[in-house]
């Protein structure tokens, strides 16, 4: 069998390594960043196998016991529980409530969004009116009003943060909807006869979405940021939850003579939030329009 890649010219596989090299130098902390993001999922689907011991469970030999101590890999909180298998398991709620409230704030921001920039007159005029509401205060209280409203829990800060994301994303959505209405093959396809609802579906939505999800991947980090200040503020997920916000929370009272409870799962929400927000302007950098065309 012939190799086809020995035969190839020298220069021509010299041009394409030094292409690969120079994808890779610039493209070096979203490749880094998203390789984190991936550990940080993996070890939250896989967080039975990949954590040393139950999140809830107590060693009644080991309270508060610091790093690299025996069982306990990073150390316990003050109820002698694993800080690493609880930073695990953390995972699964930030990146649930992350991903659910971006999608939750995405989709509501895709139809106030739509039904804005395609009615116009009044209707937008009101519904625009609402979103300006929204954006008057800060996501964050946005949603601790709606978790005074709903109660607390996972699937309750999920809603109260999506709820909160709602404005920012109708504002791009329809944005966006206004400058393809104006567009010569949307106004060709109404000359041409097509009706409404067609060339929404066809022309319009097609041309929405995606930039509504290259914005929706920045604003993760921004949901789990949110969710975390309400856990640590108690009015988020209710203990003995090992979510991250609530960790840090519990730990404040033993900063100055055990500052790992709070430190380890600090730590690894850092570490998510810079990783995230790196993928996130990555993504926007390489796939946005509007940046595309600026370059």
């Amino acid at each position: 069998m012939v190799d086809l890649a020995s035969e190839m010219p020298l220069s021509k596989r010299e041009a394409q390594t030094s292409a690969l090299r120079a994808y890779v130098r610039s493209n070096a902390w979203f490749l880094f960043a998203a390789v984190v993001v991936a550990m940080f999922v993996l070890s939250a689907t896989f967080a039975p196998l990949v954590a040393p011991h139950p999140p809830l469970d107590q060693d009644m030999t080991s309270f508060m016991s610091p790093p690299f101590s025996e069982n306990h890999l990073l150390g316990t909180d003050s109820f002698g529980r694993d800080l690493l298998s609880r930073t695990i398991y953390g995972a699964r709620y930030a990146l649930a409530i992350g991903f659910g409230a971006v999608i939750i704030g995405a989709s509501g921001g895709l139809v106030v969004g739509m039904a804005a920039g395609l009615s116009g007159g009044m209707v937008e005029w009101a519904l625009m009116r609402f979103i300006d509401a929204l954006l008057a205060l800060p996501s964050l209280i946005m949603a601790i009003a709606f978790i005074s409203i709903l109660g607390t829990g996972v699937d309750k800060v999920i809603l109260a943060v999506g709820v909160a994301l709602i404005g920012p994303f109708s504002r791009t959505v329809r944005a966006d909807v206004l400058q393809i209405k104006a567009q010569a093959f949307v106004e060709a396809a109404g000359l041409m006869g097509v009706k409404r609802l067609a060339i929404v579906w066809r022309h319009i939505l097609p041309n929405v979405i995606f930039p509504l999800a290259v914005q929706a991947t920045i604003r993760v980090s921004y949901a789990v940021l949110v969710s975390s200040g309400l856990s640590f503020l108690g009015i988020g997920v209710a203990p003995p939850t090992p979510d991250w916000g609530l960790m840090i929370a519990e730990g404040r009272s033993f900063v100055s003579f055990a500052p790992w409870i709070a430190g380890v799962p600090g730590t690894a929400l850092a570490i998510l939030l810079i990783a995230l927000s790196v993928v996130g302007d990555g993504v926007r950098e390489r796939f946005d329009p509007k940046l595309r065309k600026q370059g």
